[in-house]
């Protein structure tokens, strides 16, 4: 699903942020991006839909190079990707129902598919009775909810999931940890980078630890490894 041969990413100002990554992440893999901030963490989850462009190495997803992808073919690579981010990024001024719809609007699904599986996903993440709120009429739990809806909407085969519980209290970050997990068991892959030593020591998934742009460590049933 996703592969990283050689990676190096430094940026213009000289940053290097990634000095040298190899991983293989397989279909269907529930996978924990740990380390301290300012490790690597985010250029290594942005690389997998093109935010970023690797300075050296080769970045591979569902067979797509991403490294020589041109510029033309990345709306294709995303539609194949949602991405979870800390903050929502929900727009303010539509209903719950038109912020997921603009994904599928975008792509010219047609108005009767559109309606039934915004639907179905709305029934997914248990909000099938706020279709009509805005974002600012919800909790951060159910805004946070709203988002994942939007990111799996187009049946994505990877879910990229940025901090989702960040700014979220402990009993609404395990709601949102218990939808991942259905949507993984679903089949889709997903990669969260993330601080919450309490849901990596507790879910027990693999865990890849970056330290100073490389991998510390990869260890299938892992645990946070830093103190909190």
């Amino acid at each position: 699903m996703i592969e990283m041969q050689s990676v190096y990413k430094t940026y213009p100002n000289g940053v290097t942020a990634l000095n040298g990554i190899d991983v293989h992440i397989a279909q269907g893999e529930f996978v924990y991006v740990v380390g301290p901030s300012g490790a690597g963490k985010s250029t290594f989850t942005r690389l997998m839909f093109r935010e970023e462009k690797p300075t050296k190495g080769t970045v591979l997803v569902n067979d797509m190079n991403l490294s020589k992808l041109k510029e033309r073919k990345i709306p294709k690579l995303r539609r194949q990707i949602g991405v979870v981010y800390q903050d929502f990024r929900l727009l303010p001024r539509l209903s719950v129902y038109e912020n997921i719809a603009f994904a599928l609007e975008v792509i010219e699904e047609s108005p009767k598919n559109i309606r039934k599986r915004v639907m179905d996903v709305l029934d997914q993440v248990r909000l099938k009775n706020k279709a009509r709120f805005i974002p600012d009429e919800l909790s951060g739990g159910e805004q946070q909810r709203v988002s994942i809806a939007r990111a799996i909407v187009n049946h994505p085969k990877l879910l990229i999931a940025d901090e989702p519980t960040g700014n979220l209290d402990p009993e609404t970050s395990w709601e949102i940890m218990s939808i991942l997990e259905e949507i993984n068991a679903s089949g889709t892959t997903v990669v969260m980078a993330t601080h919450s030593k309490d849901i990596v020591d507790k879910m027990r998934k693999r865990v890849i630890a970056i330290e100073d742009g490389l991998v510390a460590r990869d260890e299938h049933r892992g645990d946070y490894g830093y103190e909190a």
